[in-house]
């Protein structure tokens, strides 16, 4: 590590479901040219259990505090693992945010009134995945078409395992958090966004975008991501 990269500080990123880590590379190469020192998670996405320990094994790996983000699925991730004694921040875009006991499939069980129904797909032999031929209006709405069709057709298989994996203790109760809200997001709908970031007490934006947002407007990303790392 350089010693600009030591003095800005270490960030982690975390992945949701149906995609892998390579969806960071925007916000990892805006992050990296600030000087920070970034990491990113590649869930294996069978369990909360083993995502969970993806992340702390690189959480392990490196020196000094850890500002740790998550996307979607990713925030179920972080409020689990940024119970890590390194993690020092916590930064949901567009993610769920889960209490102690709840897990992602509690937290769609109820959709607020007139909200869009991701178009899951029923499980296949234990995995999930979206409907390809819906997946760019309900997963991508701000990117290329061709862009929202590599993802679609790249799909990552999601546990069912992870969607039922519980919180045993949220790091955001004992930690500070910050929120970037979707407002075209059709997966998790902006209203439960808000929700979720006013119930763990996040300082919070708003984007324009869809739940690709992390994806699509990168530098709107990072720049929360480094708030946060230098609250």
């Amino acid at each position: 590590m350089t010693d600009e990269a030591a003095g800005r500080g270490n960030v982690v990123l975390v992945h949701g479901g149906f995609v892998d880590g390579s969806g960071w590379q925007g916000v990892y190469d805006a992050l990296k040219a600030d000087g920070y020192r970034v990491a990113v998670v590649q869930n294996p996405t069978l369990s909360l259990e083993g995502d969970v320990a993806a992340a702390r094994q690189v959480i392990d790996a490196l020196e000094g505090p850890v500002t740790l983000v998550g996307h979607s699925y990713g925030g179920v991730v972080i409020t689990e693992a940024g119970n890590h004694p390194k993690v020092t921040k916590l930064v949901y875009i567009a993610a769920f945010a889960p209490d102690k006991g709840e897990s992602v499939s509690t937290l769609i069980a109820d959709p607020p009134p007139g909200a869009p129904v991701p178009p899951i797909l029923p499980p296949n032999e234990g995995f999930l995945f979206l409907d390809r031929d819906k997946f760019a209006e309900s997963f991508a709405g701000d990117l290329p078409r061709s862009q929202a069709e590599f993802m679609a057709d790249s799909q990552v298989p999601w546990g069912v395992d992870a969607l039922g994996g519980a919180v045993s203790q949220p790091a955001w109760q004992s930690k500070p958090s910050w929120y970037l809200i979707a407002t075209e997001d059709r997966m998790i709908p902006p209203p439960a966004q808000h929700a979720m970031s006013q119930r763990i007490g996040a300082q919070t934006v708003e984007v324009a975008g869809s739940h690709s947002v992390y994806v699509s407007q990168p530098d709107a990303v990072a720049d929360l991501i480094r708030q946060a790392a230098q609250s």
